[in-house]
């Protein structure tokens, strides 16, 4: 049994005008090892006696749950597709909303995995533009092979940085070390 339900028991024993332990007694005839402890129905008998009514829980205050609003997810969402290499620190700044509800809307309603969206989880908009990009390199490629190449294939951009930049680089030149 749910424990709504045996709250439900635990009242309409009460409204017969059963005790607390009369109550526990007749709970664990019926449902042994199931049935609720003695301090739980005590409880209850006393929220019924005061006047309540209902079984269900009553609300209890919290972090609002508003934080992940679908305004919200929309917001991150749009900054998103205008820079996929935006940090959450801009993000949080941007939108005005906490690290960890940045967090979890990237990773809960907007399933991103790593700094990769994992393909089977990309919607139907992302993957018609996938396949868009994916026909036009495919044309490119049939119609003229070298300009396909000239503009796809490209070298390695650390080879003309500043090695002032890249200590690491600079260090494997002295060193012989990587």
């Amino acid at each position: 049994m749910e424990k709504y339900e045996f709250r439900a028991v635990i009242k309409h024993l009460h409204m017969k005008g059963l005790t607390p332990k009369e109550i526990k007694a007749e709970l664990d005839n019926v449902h042994s090892t199931s049935a609720s402890a003695f301090a739980t129905v005590y409880n209850w008998v006393n929220e019924f006696k005061r006047g309540r009514t209902s079984t269900c829980d009553a609300p209890r205050s919290g972090c609002p749950i508003e934080a992940a609003a679908p305004e919200i997810i929309d917001k991150v969402h749009d900054i998103i597709l205008i820079d996929r290499r935006v940090k959450v620190c801009k993000l949080v700044e941007t939108i005005g909303i906490s690290h960890g509800t940045v967090i979890s809307i990237l990773h809960e309603q907007l399933e991103k995995l790593s700094t990769k969206w994992v393909p089977r989880l990309l919607t139907v908009d992302h993957k018609r533009d996938h396949m868009t990009i994916s026909k036009q390199c495919l044309e490119m490629f049939q119609r003229n092979l070298d300009e396909f190449l000239r503009r796809f294939i490209t070298v390695d951009s650390l080879q003309n940085m500043d090695p002032l930049l890249h200590p690491r680089r600079k260090n494997s030149q002295n060193n012989g070390l990587y």
